[in-house]
């Protein structure tokens, strides 16, 4: 029998969600925040770290007493059943092929001076770029395919690269050239009020940048000593990570020229194959980085994809437990991987290339993933009332203010990423829902938990009504900036106080520990660790 693996240790699980978080978004996110937002981007980056710091702090007490492979998508298996499990495990999975295929992308759009023939003409794939692209999955599958151990090493090596490269840069701008007029002219240092911030929050890539962090709770079944390191490692990630982006932020606000901000903020564009960030470093005379950006630029991508595909495996293991999924995917090869679960998100990682333009893979990326998000706040206060007395190395502070306001920022995100993402978001949800009413009509309806779910539906209705209403992303207007805050805040806090009140019961709760036990004792051996194999962190 195979087991999963606890071998990653702290440096290499914090590695795993900076990989995750610096991956193409530091190549582009400054130029997209900005023009946004222009410099009030800086607030948007405090706004979406505050909002991933409370995220992943009602996680990180989570991961302490329920360590387990594909945490986003299994947990919430054991606070509110296996409808609620399935329905927010669909999405993360949905979110997660996306950011695969998002991370090739990038990749390729790097080699175009190597590799012309990628793109066709009109910025689409050619043949051979599709080709190209299949082949990059392919690898990613394989590498992780090896094993955690293998995976972490390869990973840690090419995040190194990916913290230096980027802190480089920001410092080589900031102290070459630096024009602080560009804070107060061009529109003063909110041009587009407090709509674009938030804007630049959900649409304008911190979001999308800041969101890996959630590698670390899916590996989370194979981290040595996880009560400690998944929330060490949680908090480290995002506070690097954090000063990483506001210096590159800093940086790209304050190099802008007159030439380059004459018509506005919304209008910044940059031309060339390296984008905005090597523009900058070019115009300030920091050639000497420039010359190593592109393949820093690969690298950042490649080594986000391959975070991507491995924690994407974990949850489609998680999600085969949970029931939603064929059981074959549970299956680990010799070296504790859920090697079938790899090659079936490789199949539809590939799919997202010829299915869907570019962009609305982008569009589906972010709301998909923090929906999937929601269910962290509810679920530190289900297992406060179900596992009272079980030790907890972090625990949440004031958990039930806090996670009502973690509940409430997820809610907000999704609202700010605007009606037309969340089009495509509810088409994901029906299939999602489609898939769920098959697995129960297979099993039978009267087992899947209904009760604990009751809470789901109106609030999926009600964010894309809300959404309808809104003023983000072509929302018909009808709810202006400032006001829709507190309506969407209060629709939140009801729906979080009613979810609060749907935790399983305890017998059933019960049930649930009891068959996870089971299924620890298969995955990572009688002794509750398998066969950990040692590493250098």
């Amino acid at each position: 029998m195979s087991h999963m693996n606890r071998s990653i240790g702290l440096l290499g699980l914090t590695f795993v969600a900076i990989s995750g978080i610096l991956g193409s978004g530091w190549l582009f996110a400054p130029l997209l925040a900005a023009q946004a937002a222009g410099p009030s981007a800086l607030i948007a980056w405090a706004i979406g770290g505050f909002a991933m710091l409370l995220l992943a702090a009602t996680f990180a007490e989570i991961a302490t007493i329920l360590p387990v492979a594909g945490g986003i998508g299994r947990v919430p298996h054991f606070s509110h059943g296996s409808v609620v499990s399935m329905t927010m495990g669909w999405t993360a999975w949905v979110g997660y092929n996306t950011t695969a295929t998002i991370e090739v992308e990038a990749v390729l759009r790097y080699s175009t001076s190597l590799a012309p023939w990628l793109y066709e003409s009109d910025g689409n794939l050619s043949a051979a770029g599709l080709g190209v692209a299949m082949l990059l999955l392919i690898v990613f599958t394989i590498l992780n395919a090896f094993g955690v151990r293998f995976f972490a090493r390869i990973n840690t090596a090419l995040t190194w690269v990916k913290i230096v490269v980027p802190a480089l840069l920001a410092a080589a701008i900031l102290t070459s050239e630096f024009r602080y007029a560009n804070f107060e002219n061009y529109g003063g240092f909110a041009p587009e009020g407090i709509k674009g911030i938030l804007s630049a929050i959900s649409t304008g890539g911190v979001i999308f940048a800041l969101i890996g962090f959630r590698h670390v709770i899916d590996m989370a079944g194979e981290a040595k000593n996880p009560k400690v390191n998944v929330p060490l490692a949680l908090i480290f990630s995002l506070v690097i990570c954090l000063l990483i982006y506001g210096g590159l932020q800093l940086a790209f606000l304050g190099a802008l020229d007159h030439s380059q901000l004459q018509n506005g903020w919304p209008a910044l564009h940059f031309t060339g194959e390296l984008g905005p960030m090597a523009a900058l470093a070019t115009a300030v005379g920091a050639l000497w980085i420039v010359s190593i950006l592109d393949t820093s630029a690969r690298i950042s991508s490649f080594a986000s994809g391959l975070v991507s595909v491995g924690s994407n495996a974990r949850l489609g293991l998680a999600m085969a437990q949970n029931g939603l999924f064929p059981k074959f995917m549970e299956t680990l090869s010799k070296r504790g991987v859920p090697l079938f679960a790899l090659m079936v998100n490789f199949v539809v990682s590939a799919l997202f290339f010829v299915a869907l333009p570019f962009k609305e893979v982008l569009a589906l990326n972010t709301s998909s993933i923090v929906l999937s998000f929601v269910v962290g706040p509810i679920a530190v206060l289900a297992f406060r009332r179900l596992l009272p007395d079980t030790p907890r190395a972090f625990v949440l502070p004031a958990a039930p203010l806090t996670g009502c306001l973690a509940f409430v920022v997820a809610t907000l995100i999704i609202y700010w990423s605007g009606w037309s993402t969340m089009l495509h978001l509810g088409i994901c949800l029906g299939l999602g829902i489609l898939l769920l009413l098959y697995r129960g009509m297979r099993i039978g309806m009267a087992q899947l938990d209904w009760r604990e779910a009751i809470w789901l539906g109106p609030y999926l209705l009600g964010i894309m009504l809300l959404s309808y209403l809104g003023s983000f992303g072509g929302g018909a207007g009808f709810l202006p900036v400032g006001p829709d805050i507190a309506v969407v805040g209060l629709f939140a806090a009801a729906i979080y106080a009613l979810a609060a009140r749907l935790s399983l019961h305890q017998s059933k709760f019960d049930q649930y520990m009891a068959e996870e036990k089971a299924d620890e004792i298969e995955e990572y051996g009688p002794d509750g660790d398998g066969p950990v194999e040692r590493m250098g962190s």
